[in-house]
């Protein structure tokens, strides 16, 4: 499961998966995406909260994960990965080569700080 929250006025969208990710959890999420790109024209950066990765649900699941990232990346300016599972050096380093967003890791509890990088010019 994905929980998101979007906060308009500084266009962050923000990610904490609790339990494994759904292809409904997409689905949801595409739709507060969308509505504000529609709006905006893009989104400053997302902050993805997280203690470990959960995995999918099933293969749709994972198919619709990988058609969200496709579909949007190339509209999110900024990914702040917030954690400190391996995951965090691994997503800013491989993730790169397949957003368009500038990605930074940053220590669990430092959301904050995320928020800062994001929202700097």
């Amino acid at each position: 499961m994905l929980q998101h929250r979007l906060y308009e006025q500084r266009s962050i969208l923000y990610l904490h998966p609790t339990a494994a990710l759904r292809k409904e959890d997409f689905v949801q999420l595409a739709k507060t995406v969308d509505s504000h790109i529609e709006k905006a024209g893009s989104l400053a950066g997302l902050i993805l909260d997280i203690k470990a990765f959960p995995g999918w649900e099933d293969i749709g699941a994972m198919a619709a994960h990988f058609k969200f990232v496709r579909e949007h990346h190339q509209k999110i300016r900024k990914i702040a990965v917030v954690t400190d599972a391996k995951i965090g050096n691994l997503a800013e380093k491989l993730a790169s080569h397949f957003v368009a967003a500038t990605i930074k890791h940053f220590p669990a509890g430092e959301v904050p700080a995320a928020e800062r990088w994001i929202s700097a010019p």
